[in-house]
Order: structure tokens, then sequence, then C-alpha cells
């Protein structure tokens, strides 16, 4: 009697697969149509970029071509952000997709016709402000996507919140933002999102190709301040001194020895950098007191407690071996979680980025030592995040520029496929639901 249900479940499986292969062309094609239009968007985003926390231009632009798909539209979410949410014309899940907004700190040298030369104060000094990661790219293919979908609203079985995310990169001091305020806010609620896609442009990848990643695949991130004390003297009499340059160099060197000696890197890397020093003011001056800053990666939540235990006891113990004392502050000033692809999810969709890009276009990654603020969501919800090319072809990666760089540069022929990517991760999600 079983083999008399095998016939109508086949049938079923049948015009469910037609029916995704129906959705995918349906949207190659609206994709192909938009690809100019996409471009045209993010060169006056790279044109007119703004910092964390004050994308207030970007911020209108993309509520305006919202409001214009029909899209339900609040602004002012985490300071700047935008979301938007589309309800399909059929039940099912809630999807999420993420862009984030800011610029950095950096002066353009790429000479493109749209190039930024915007200057704004930052950190008490006037900057440049460059897209240096791509995220106007990402902007304007989230909002490919948002017309993409918004077009097939009556055949989209449950509904899209779009998240245009501000500061990604980091906020003034004293001020919140990012993905962490937009969850504080509710983001994820109102309705309730089950599962969250984004995608990062990758300027080291070729365009056409689509990376990923299950799970760990961005570090944690944890910065740091050391403030070394010792005892102020003359240069010319060292031994009237407690040197903290001395016992700074020393802690410098011993917190190697964690990533070399503590760290099973047979399992997961780790990365202790420290990036700034700052002591004295004069040659023959030994002085009283270092600061340092710096930057701790890590894969695992016991990778980073373990990282943060030794960073406190090696600068200490160090410290009290030369007769100073040494103060941790660790996270000082941030703290990002792992970008943790979930597993399942990832198996999922791997076959739905494999149709949208082509088997062979679809490559597993080693972990990438950034940081993402995207693993907030990733922490309420499960969330898949891919890398997407941008590239030109035949080059090489080691010669391109990299991110936050002033000779950042991206091919824009890559766009059009990331905004099939996440209109198809959506649909495929959602068909996998009903």
């Amino acid at each position: 009697m079983k083999k008399l249900y095998i016939i109508p479940f086949l049938l079923i499986s049948l015009a469910s697969l037609a029916q995704q292969s129906d959705l995918r062309s349906s949207v190659a094609k609206k994709a192909d149509a938009l690809e100019q239009k996409v471009i045209a968007w993010r060169r006056d985003f790279h044109e007119h970029p703004e910092l964390g926390n004050t994308e207030t231009r970007t911020a209108e632009i993309i509520a305006k071509h919202l409001e214009s798909l029909g899209i339900m539209v609040k602004t002012g979410v985490a300071k700047t952000g935008v979301v938007g949410i589309l309800k399909g014309g059929k039940p099912g899940p809630v999807v999420a997709l993420r862009a984030d907004m800011d610029g950095l700190p950096v002066t353009e040298r790429v000479n493109i016709p749209f190039a930024s030369k915007v200057k704004t104060p930052y950190n008490g000094q006037e900057v440049g402000v460059m897209h240096a990661c791509g995220h106007d790219s990402h902007i304007a293919i989230l909002m490919g996507v948002a017309e993409v979908l918004a077009s097939m609203k009556k055949n989209i079985p449950g509904t899209v919140k779009f998240i245009f995310q501000p500061a990604e990169e980091g906020v003034p001091a004293g001020e919140e933002g990012g993905a962490a305020l937009m969850i504080k806010e509710g983001v994820l609620e109102n309705p309730k999102v089950e599962a969250i896609f984004g995608l990062h442009i990758n300027a080291q990848t070729e365009v056409g190709k689509v990376t990923y990643r299950p799970g760990g695949t961005m570090a944690a991130v944890n910065d740091m301040k050391i403030t070394v004390t010792g005892r102020q003297a003359h240069g010319a009499y060292p031994w009237s001194s407690i040197d903290p340059i001395v016992i700074s160099a020393q802690i410098v060197n011993n917190l190697q020895t964690i990533v070399s000696r503590n760290l099973n890197v047979t399992e997961n890397p780790g990365v202790v950098t420290i990036g700034a020093i700052t002591g004295g003011v004069r040659s023959n001056i030994i002085p009283e007191k270092v600061e340092m800053l710096g930057t701790v990666r890590n894969f695992s939540k016991e990778d980073e407690a373990m990282f943060i235990e030794r960073i406190k006891t090696i600068a200490t113990k160090t410290a009290e071996a030369g007769g100073g004392t040494a103060e941790v502050k660790i996270p000082y000033s941030n703290h990002y979680p792992v970008t943790f692809n979930d597993i399942a999810l990832t198996e999922k969709m791997l076959p739905s980025m494999k149709a949208t890009a082509g088997a062979d276009n679809v490559m597993l990654k080693p972990p990438v030592t950034g940081a993402e603020d995207f693993s907030f969501f990733q922490e309420k919800i499960p969330g898949l995040f891919v890398f997407l090319g941008g590239m030109p072809k035949g080059k090489d990666p080691l010669k391109t520029a990299s991110h936050h760089t002033p000779d950042f540069y991206l091919d824009e022929s890559g766009f059009v496929l990331g905004v099939k990517l996440l209109s198809n991760l959506t649909l495929d999600y959602m068909g996998m639901k009903k």
C-alpha cells in the first residue's frame, strides 16, 4: 500500500522544483534588466559616502526607493537605519536581508569619475571619507533585490525584511550603533525574523565567484588598551627609573607566544596585534607611562576566553617582573562576536548558491580574520553570510588593493550576481519551508 503514496509525493516534489526553477529564471531576467540601475546607485553612494551614524543622505535615497516599490518603510532605526517590509502574496516565513551603509575615514586615490572628494570631521580632525570596503555596492545590490522581489510580490510565499544598517565600521566615541543597536530596537521582531542572509563584496575574489564557509567564517574581535606605569627618570640615569618603554617592548614580544604556544593552530587561527604605542615626549626622558592599543581575533568562545586570560596574565606579570604595573582593558571600546554561519542553514542553501552562480563558481573559503557585526544578528537567529567576487578577471589577488585602503577598487560587473544571489536565497528558503 505504501507505493500508492509515492506518485503523488513525486508529483508535488517535481511541481515544487519546477516552480523554483521558474522563479529563478524570472529573477535572472529582472536582475539583468536592473544591472545598470544598480551600478548607477552604487556610483552615487560612492561619490557621497557618509560615516557611521551620519548616513542621512544615503538613508533618504533608500527610503524613497523602497516606498516607490510599495514596500512598508521605517526610518531612523538605530539612528539612521532603514527597514523595509515586503509581505508576499502567500503565507510563509519571514526572511531578512541586510546591507551595511557606512563609509570609512579614508582619502580616496582611485582615478574614477565618481571618486569621493568628501571631507568631514572625525576624532577631532578633518579626514577624507571613502567607501573603501564596498558598502556602497551592498546598498545598491539590496535596493536591486528589493525591486526584483517587489515585482514578484504575489508569488512570494512569505515576508521579506530589508535591513539597511548604519555604522558597521563602528560608531563615534560614546555612541551606540550598528547591528547591536538595531537588534536592541527590535529589528528582528514584528514580524519575527526566522533567518537572515547577507553578503560582502571582496576585492581579492574574481567577479562571478561566490565563496562561503560553514561555522566560524569571520573572527570575533576584541580591542584592548594596556597601560604600563613605571617611574620617570633622566635618560642618562636609567637605573633611577622603572622603564615602561622597555617593559612594553617585552610585553609586545611575550604576547606573541599566545598564538605560537597556547593556541591549538590545527583547529582555529588567532591573532594578537599591537597597533599603537604612545609614551614619552623627548629623547632624554624616560617616561612614567606607556599606552598600547591592540586587537585580538578568535574563532571560538573558548579561544577568546583563553586569549583574554593570557593577555592579562602576560601583561601584568611582565610589568611586575620589571618593577612596574600594567592595567589591561579588554574589550576596551568594541567587541564583535564570531560571524558564525549556521551549519544546517549553509548546507540547505548551498544548492541555491550553486544554481545561481554555477557549481564551479561557488567555493569553500578559509576563515577570515576580519570581523563583521552581522555576527550580532547570527547570535539571535540562523544566518548565512557569503562573499561576492569584485576583482576584475585575470588580476592577481595578492597585487590588488585590499579593503580599507585608498586604492580599493571594485569591478561593477559582479554586482548583478549579488542581486540574483540574495533574491534566490530568499525565494529558495521560503520554498523549502512550504
